[in-house]
Order: C-alpha cells, then structure tokens, then sequence
C-alpha cells in the first residue's frame, strides 16, 4: 500500500552492523585456536587464505572505536567455537576466552550492545573429522558449547543468535566449504539428517539461554529470500511455494513452532531423506521459544515450473540452482544486479519482512543485508561508494515502510561493518564502511579508511533513520 505518513522508527532501534570469526578475525591457527572446516578447506582459486583476514583479532580495539564513531547501537559479531575448544568438545581454551571478554568489554565501553552468533560457518576441524554434524553427539558438543559461552559472557551479553544462515549450510554447504558430498549416495539423507541435529541443538541452546542468561534474549538467523513465481501460471506458483517451503519456512517454522513444514516433509519423502527422529525430539523443539527472529536479507528469488527433465542446477547463497521436480531457477529481469551477480531487490525486502511478520509475529531484527563491490581506495585516502549508499538507503526506506505497516522491527545490522574476506570470493568483494588496506594477497598495512557510507551511516544512526540523505 501507499503510505501519506510514517510512523518514527522505534526510539530504542538497534542500528549496527555485523562480523563473522572466520571472515574477520585472522589469527587463525594462533593464540590457542584450533583449526575449523574453514581452516582447512581449499579456498577457490584466487582468493586469500583465511589467516589474517582483517586482522581484527589485533585490531578490535580501533575497529570498534571506529563503530562508536558511527554510532553504533549494538555490533553483531560471531565467537569461533575452535577459538574457545580448539577440538570442539574438552579443554578451554583461556585465551580464547579472553579475547572475546576483550571484545564484549571494548563494545560496553561505548554502550554498543554485543549480538554474539554462536556458529557461523566454523566448525571445528576435530568434530568435522568425526562426522561433523551427521553425528547425533554433535548436538550435545553445541550445546555445552553454548553453556560455556552462557558461563562466560552471559552476565555482559543478552542478545543472542544461534546458527548463521542454517538453511544455507543444509542447501549450499559446498559453496560455502562446510560439506562434502563426494562419494555421498544421497546427499538429501545425509543434509536433512545434519539439519535435523543442527535444529534440535538450537532448539536445547535456546532453551538454556533462558535457563542461564537473566533477560537473556535469543533468536534463529537464517538468509531468507522470498520467492516469487516467474508468471502467474498456477504451476510457477506451485513452484514458488515450493521454494520458500524448502528455504525459509522450514528453518523458522522449526524455531518458532517446532514442528516441520509439510512441504518439506513431502519432499523429504519423496527423496527417502526423511530424518531419524528420537523420541523427545519434537517436545524439545516445540519448547525452545524464541524471543526475536534474526534473519539475513539481501534478495528475493524468482522460479518457474519444473518439470523433473533437466538435471539439478548448482547456485549459492543468493542464486537459486534447479530441482528437478520442485523448482527452476528464473532470472528476474526487473531487477538490477550487483557486480558479483546477485539481483539487488529493496521492494522484496519489505515483502520479506510483512511475510515473517504475518508468518510468526515476533520481533525482528536485520543481522545482514549490504552490496559487495569492487571499492577503490584513492590515493588521498577516500572510498567513494555512493553505489553502497544507495543501495542501503532504499533498503532502509523499507524497514521504514515495514514498521509503518505494524511490523515490528528491532535493529538493523548491514553486512559489514568492516571489509573481509568474502565466502568464496575473497578480499576483492568487499561490503564494508571501514576499507581495510590489503588486497587479495598482498597485506600491505592493513590500515583502516572511513569510507563515504561511514559518515552517511553514522548521519543515519544519528537521526534514527530520518535522515537518509547524502
């Protein structure tokens, strides 16, 4: 609908931005740290290795001064589980412990609130090499996992995430280096069996922050990207439930309801992948409770009909492959695209957020949404990324539309508050306000520029999203 007035944003919105441990940090295999999936995969020819990345594990104090010069009401940042037991289960690592104590007190310093991710992409090497989470046990190592960081920062941290984008790891592990299915004879048992076990995990952390954590909040963080029909045919719109069924209602319906949704039911039958489910299990999810729904957003998805004759289409996190049978990718030609490739679609993203909303009706908050690019940094030491600018402040425009719809929105966290080291495509894609000074292989010093979306964000978060002007 068409709006004449907005409502202000929520007086105590949570503006930020977020980090993931093995993106950012370095130190990788340093200070005690064990190696993760991410440590010892093959990293796509042509982009950097994982070791020092940003370097943020030495340079958190000036990085998150700079946040405060933004304006920073909460950071999202993520804790490497091998960081804390470097083989995942056993013995603490102290001073993994530390640096994350270091983390959690720099932001308090500033009254910037920590959005601490339990797992993003990382786990141990150790467990991996046991079986990773195919194993039923994994769901106890996460779980004592999250009882230590509960021990740890839970007097200091309230605000909790638990699996980054789970849907991701169960459609795209192998894009992302988290899975491999060589030798696997059906891929559908082995992921789903994986998710069942990452599901529950979250569901009993859930239940444990509430236990642990005095006013404790805690939340899923899956990507989410609505799918829309290539037509008005009815089979495309067949499709389009099919999708959203297999990658965005059954990861929140879980979390919030407990309970699978039947779409994927159906379609784990039909690929004999349904999971091995104990006795208990469903108790244990219908009981977990979130108090918030994070998700990351940044676009939609567009798919036709798909009659089962063409072979299985590879994507990745944003780009939709083929199933045969269920869905097929469609490029949507009304949308732009970013450099990398990925459809830019800000209409889509309150669309997004009206769907949760009316879905679950709780809380949420934004914990990634930005534009990777190609930025230049100009030898007087400026980034000029009105592109970046542009495309944050369209989406922002929406949430601003959303809230006035009655959707309730909690913080908005882009992706990222400094450059990293991209999944799968290195240094070079970078999303950050803060341009840090390598590139692909050459680390040179590693200094750190305000980029042009720094002073308009931090003009952004000064107003409380009134002012979205240059």
């Amino acid at each position: 609908m068409i709006l004449k007035k907005l409502k202000p944003m929520p007086k105590d919105f949570l503006w930020g931005a977020s980090t993931s441990a093995y993106q950012v940090e370095g130190a990788n295999l340093t200070h005690g740290k064990g190696p993760s999936v991410q440590d010892i995969k093959k990293v796509p020819e042509g982009t950097s290795e994982l070791d020092v990345c940003a370097d943020f594990y030495h340079h958190y104090k000036e990085d998150i001064a700079l946040m405060a010069e933004m304006g920073f009401k909460t950071f999202r940042f993520s804790v490497a589980w091998s960081r804390i037991l470097p083989e995942g289960t056993g013995a603490v690592n102290q001073e993994g412990i530390d640096f994350y104590n270091n983390v959690i007190d720099e932001c308090l310093k500033y009254n910037i609130e920590p959005l601490v991710t339990m797992f993003h992409f990382d786990l141990p090497a150790a467990l991996e090499k046991k079986g990773g989470w195919s194993r039923r046990e994994s769901v106890d190592e996460f779980v004592n996992f999250a009882k230590i960081l509960y021990e740890n920062y839970g007097d200091r941290v309230k605000y909790w995430l638990t699996i980054n984008e789970q849907n991701v790891l169960t459609l795209n592990g192998e894009v992302i280096g988290t899975c491999d299915l060589k030798g696997v004879d059906n891929k559908y048992k082995k992921l789903y069996q994986e998710n069942h076990h990452m599901l529950l995990a979250q569901a009993k952390a859930m239940a444990l922050c509430h236990e642990m954590v005095p006013g404790g909040k805690i939340g899923p963080a899956p990507n989410i990207s609505l799918v829309y029909p290539a037509s008005c045919k009815p089979k495309d719109v067949l499709a389009a439930q099919n999708l959203n069924a297999i990658r965005n209602w059954l990861y929140l319906d879980m979390a919030v309801f407990g309970r699978y949704n039947n779409l994927v039911w159906a379609f784990l039958e039909e690929h004999d992948a349904t999971p091995v489910i104990e006795d208990g299990d469903m108790d244990i999810m219908a009981s977990a409770h979130p108090d918030f729904i994070g998700f990351n957003y940044y676009s939609t998805a567009t798919v036709e009909w798909n009659d089962g004759t063409e072979p299985a289409g590879r994507g990745d996190q944003q780009i939709s492959g083929d199933e045969p049978g269920v869905f097929k990718a469609y490029p949507n030609p009304n949308l732009l695209r970013t450099e990398f490739g990925w459809e830019i679609d800000p209409d889509g993203f309150r669309a997004t957020m009206r769907e949760i909303y009316s879905r679950y009706h709780l809380p949420m908050i934004v914990t990634e949404n930005g534009l990777g690019a190609y930025d230049k940094l100009t030898e007087d030491g400026k980034v000029h990324d009105q592109y970046r600018i542009e495309y944050l402040r369209k989406h922002i425009e929406q949430i601003k539309l959303a809230c006035s719809e009655g959707v309730e929105m909690m913080g908005y966290c882009p992706w990222s508050a400094i450059d990293l080291v991209s999944t799968h495509e290195g240094v070079v894609k970078r999303y950050g306000f803060i341009y840090v000074n390598r590139d692909e292989f050459d680390l040179k010093d590693l200094a750190r520029y305000k980029k042009d979306s720094f002073y308009w964000y931090k003009k952004v978060i000064e107003t409380n999203g009134e002012d979205l002007t240059n």
